[in-house]
């Protein structure tokens, strides 16, 4: 594939292997990428060329994660921003998510997996763009996007029986943290109903559709 001449991707970590590991790992797909150690740099990076997507690892000394995610989203409202993190927990998903974080991507990821979520990412920011050329709310509330909520309520509305969680993060690439707090956006704004699911051994699951 041809590499375009805007910078669409900037990567922000303080280890150089994995810095370029993820560069390569953009080439291989086609996405001009630029590489930062640190969130200052980054920032800057961000600041100057504008790019579609920043990968920011979570933690670094100086700015961690969730403040240069913090100074990128007041920088740009479009830009998709997908945090690399060996944390799963749900709580530290909530707080990168009302910083402006778009997505998160668990270390250590396979580069299959890590293209599948760039072009979910730069797919978001896409849409994203068109909102604010159209002039339209760019954020619902804290952390909470329209152009995310409107690609899961489309994937939604594909499955009228019904996704758990897990079925609406594995079909569109996402990460389960993200889909959860999209869910429960949705829940609170009663614009899905649960389906739940019994007879299952294990954590109970839920299925949900669209009201």
């Amino acid at each position: 594939m041809t590499i375009n001449d805007k910078l669409e991707i900037v990567i922000i970590d303080d280890e150089s292997d994995i810095l370029y590991t993820i560069k390569e790992i953009c080439a291989f797909g086609g996405w001009k990428a630029a590489t930062a150690h640190n969130g200052r740099e980054g920032y800057e990076l961000c600041r100057v060329h504008k790019p579609n997507l920043a990968i920011v690892d979570y933690h670094m000394p100086d700015w961690d994660g969730l403040t240069t995610v913090k100074r990128i989203r007041q920088l740009d409202n479009a830009i998709s921003i997908l945090v690399l993190t060996v944390d799963e927990r749900q709580e530290i998903a909530e707080k990168f998510i009302a910083a402006g974080a778009t997505d998160f991507a668990v270390k250590p990821i396979r580069s299959p997996d890590l293209i599948s979520r760039i072009k979910m990412n730069l797919r978001i920011n896409e849409v994203q763009q068109k909102y604010i050329a159209e002039k339209k709310q760019v954020y619902i509330e804290k952390g909470i996007s329209p152009a995310t909520l409107s690609i899961i309520c489309d994937y939604l509305k594909e499955h009228e029986a019904g996704l758990t969680i897990e079925d609406i993060a594995n079909g569109l690439t996402l990460a389960y943290q993200t889909v959860h707090r999209y869910v429960s956006y949705l829940l609170d704004e009663k614009k899905i109903e649960i389906i739940p699911i019994y007879g299952q051994l294990g954590r109970p699951k839920n299925k949900y559709k669209l009201r």
